[in-house]
């Protein structure tokens, strides 16, 4: 890590139910349930501490059995950031504490990444909340409305999400939709937010707008209601999140593949290196 990063705390909301993957936070990952994978990327990032918040008994059990610090929050949220805003009144965090969203279905989450995005709220004092973004090359996921888009202005605060393909490149696309012209700033939206503690209990109070309700994108009441949004802009892409069954396989090759490079480190190591 290249600087101190600023004080900032990592919570995970998990929830026992889903369409997709059923109880999903305890699907198994050699011999780890997923959730707590997750919680040990956030360790390493430099938070200070990491929460999962559950609203099952079970996966607190299951976090607590890993040494994973767990709370149990309501079952009838409606979405993770209103069961942070609880978990930060459980905790007694104070109200300039910053506090990173990572889900719960990120075992493969760069801990380096989640560090970077406190610290871009922590040096952004006109933003309530920090997210990230990367660029797309590929025309087909620029026109895909399950892939969130984000326009930024010259300080790197967010203009508008959206599903739909923004920016428009009015004179590219009447020749071809099948290539992105390369200077077009298309950009992907990574749903990885930071946010002051005191912004969220502010948030989940707040109206739900009609452009909120048709995209269906949370982060747009906030811009709706007049806050600012920073925007850290990666290199590349994050790996994958979990959310069918043939995600979980995939995650568990990429964790089976780097044990065992961690594992043949170790074992072609010089003796007087070795464990």
């Amino acid at each position: 890590m290249s600087a101190a990063p600023p004080p900032f705390y990592v919570l995970i909301p998990a929830r026992l139910g889903s369409s997709r993957l059923p109880e999903k936070p305890l699907a198994d990952l050699h011999g780890v349930p997923m959730v707590v994978r997750v919680a040990r990327q956030a360790a390493a990032s430099g938070a200070q501490g990491v929460v999962v918040c559950a609203d099952s008994a079970r996966i607190v059990s299951a976090c607590e059995n890993h040494g994973v610090r767990a709370i149990l929050t309501l079952d009838t949220h409606a979405t993770g950031t209103d069961r942070l805003a609880e978990a930060c009144e459980i905790l007694h965090l104070e109200p300039h504490a910053i506090v990173v969203n990572v889900q719960g279905d990120e075992p493969l989450i760069p801990p380096e990444v989640i560090r970077r995005v406190a610290m871009t709220l922590a040096e952004a004092a006109d933003c309530a909340l920090a997210t990230a973004a990367h660029r797309l090359h590929a025309a087909a996921e620029f026109f895909d409305p399950n892939v969130v888009k984000v326009v930024l202005n010259g300080r790197g605060r967010a203009l508008l999400f959206s599903r739909a393909p923004i920016p428009w490149a009015r004179d590219a696309f009447t020749q071809t939709r099948e290539v992105l012209p390369p200077e077009l700033p298309a950009l992907r939206h990574v749903g990885l937010y930071a946010y002051r503690t005191g912004f969220l209990a502010q948030f989940c109070a707040l109206p739900r707008p009609a452009v909120e309700e048709c995209e269906s994108l949370e982060q747009l009441r906030a811009l709706y209601h007049g806050h600012a949004i920073a925007v850290l802009q990666l290199d590349a892409p994050l790996p994958p999140g979990v959310d069918t069954q043939a995600d979980l396989e995939r995650a568990r090759q990429a964790i089976a593949a780097a044990h065992n490079v961690s594992h043949q480190r170790v074992h072609h190591a010089p003796a007087e290196d070795r464990p």
